[in-house]
């Protein structure tokens, strides 16, 4: 069974049947000029339009916004900016955001940094330029990271490594 519903917020039923039935009466009416607002045939069962859920619909997901948030990096890459704070200062994001961004998809950098993974889980990183700043966001000290870089050996939960120059 179908519906001829009016398109307007109030979605009122007009007439129910067969649809070939129903696409004659809907040309009848406004042929004869009775019907001048749009309509439409739907379903019976067929919920009412509801632009609340459409625009939610509409809403970008988080994997766009990364895409796009990788293009303007690297348009700034592409414009001598090879460090993590200057590219955070060209693309406006932060630097946690920037450093998250370039260790995940492999950006080289011309100056090295530090780079911890946690044990057990890989999406789980922290960088920073040098062992001294790893070492405040990680809470342990210098030495601790210094020789875990050299050995692949572990500090407080994550691999430590060095990421050379490119």
């Amino acid at each position: 069974m179908y519906a001829i519903k009016t398109f307007d917020e109030e979605h009122r039923v007009l007439a129910t049947g067969d649809e070939p039935e129903l696409h004659r009466l809907v040309l009848a009416k406004y042929q004869h000029g009775e019907w001048q607002f749009p309509v439409v045939i739907e379903e019976e069962a067929a919920k009412p339009w509801d632009d609340a859920a459409y625009l939610a619909s509409m809403r970008p997901d988080p994997q766009t916004e990364e895409r796009e948030q990788i293009r303007a990096i690297r348009r700034a890459y592409h414009d001598d900016c090879h460090t993590i704070r200057s590219l955070a200062i060209k693309t406006g994001f932060t630097n946690q955001q920037v450093s998250h961004l370039v260790h995940k998809y492999s950006l080289r950098l011309r100056n090295q940094y530090w780079r911890a993974e946690k044990y057990n889980d890989p999406d789980d990183v922290i960088t920073g330029q040098t062992m001294y700043l790893l070492g405040n966001k990680l809470g342990a000290p210098v030495s601790s990271i210094k020789q875990a870089s050299y050995s692949n050996g572990i500090v407080c939960g994550y691999y430590i490594s060095r990421v050379p120059r490119a």
